[in-house]
């Protein structure tokens, strides 16, 4: 029988951090720090982030769900309206926002656009000034980025590098833990993200070919992981598919002999396994859907919905 008499329930604080910002300056490196585990997908390319993950952080009393959005851009397809849409339904479900600018450059249109829908928005506003590093001039860089916001009640600034500053990223961390609310935890201990493993693993095979890729076709490139099964001796056995929209880009993705998909596997290969600490054999095939980034139909049997 267990004894319940001298137990005592402590309150609990959690709740929702969205981490905007244009396309390309830091979210995603910026979630994975907050973590200390990758849970979204990164690369030199814009738009990697298409779906809205939840990173979940944790403590014996506390618990930050970060939404990592896509950046924010002008859309030129059904794609690109989801994406937005995204940024759109996380900031109307958070307690706090992070908004993530790059100090390497003035603001641009797409910042400004960022500022206009989130400067009236009654919440919890954290400035950060991402790319110390390699900025030139990061303090008039965050000057402009602030005016922007003039007028503006309940804003903090931070300057930092996502990558390479993770001490300053973990007070920031802190900070956005003591303002959280009383509430019980949403996700259960132990949890880094609402992602299946499909999806995560989905999402490391992207990123492979984002970076491999040239001009526009990453954007034309989607991928999914149909299958995942373990053998008795460990090894994760991972069938995927990397989805193209024109039947062109196939051998494109494909390459001479297979030699591009074959860079591509070996490259998501190595993170999986370094992450599962598992080996693992991925089989990647391409197939083609096409047209699917204009297809309300083939966005949502991709999982964007």
């Amino acid at each position: 029988m267990t004894d319940f008499s001298s137990r005592t329930d402590a309150p609990t604080r959690s709740g929702f951090v969205a981490i905007i910002g244009k396309p390309n300056v830091g979210k995603s490196t910026l979630l994975n720090t907050f973590l200390g585990v990758k849970v979204a997908p990164t690369s030199p390319r814009p738009q990697t982030t298409r779906k809205g993950v939840r990173g979940i952080y944790t403590t014996d009393d506390a618990q930050l769900v970060f939404v990592d959005t896509p950046g924010i851009h002008k859309p030129k397809d059904a794609m690109g309206k989801y994406m937005n849409n995204e940024v759109d339904t996380a900031l109307s479900d958070v307690d706090a926002v992070v908004w993530v600018v790059d100090l390497r450059h003035p603001p641009t249109d797409e910042d400004r656009m960022v500022a206009r829908q989130i400067r009236d928005l009654p919440k919890a506003l954290t400035l950060v000034g991402n790319k110390t590093d390699v900025a030139k001039y990061p303090d008039e860089a965050m000057k402009l980025y602030k005016a922007l916001l003039e007028g503006r009640e309940q804003l903090s600034e931070v300057m930092l590098s996502a990558q390479n500053n993770p001490a300053r990223v973990q007070e920031l961390r802190d900070q956005l833990l003591s303002e959280l609310p009383e509430n019980p935890f949403f996700f259960p201990r132990g949890a880094s993200s609402d992602q299946s493993r499909e999806q995560w693993a989905a999402e490391i095979i992207r990123e492979e070919a984002m970076k491999k890729l040239r001009d526009e076709l990453p954007y034309a490139v989607a991928t999914r992981v149909n299958s995942w099964t373990e053998r008795d001796d460990g090894l994760q056995r991972i069938e995927g598919e990397i989805i193209v929209e024109k039947s062109s880009h196939k051998g494109m993705v494909i390459g001479a002999g297979g030699k591009q998909l074959r860079e591509i596997g070996q490259a998501a290969r190595k993170q999986l396994e370094v992450f599962l600490n598992h080996k693992v054999y991925l089989g990647l095939e391409v197939i083609v859907i096409n047209g699917w980034r204009e297809d309300v139909e083939a966005l949502r049997e991709l999982g964007y919905e």
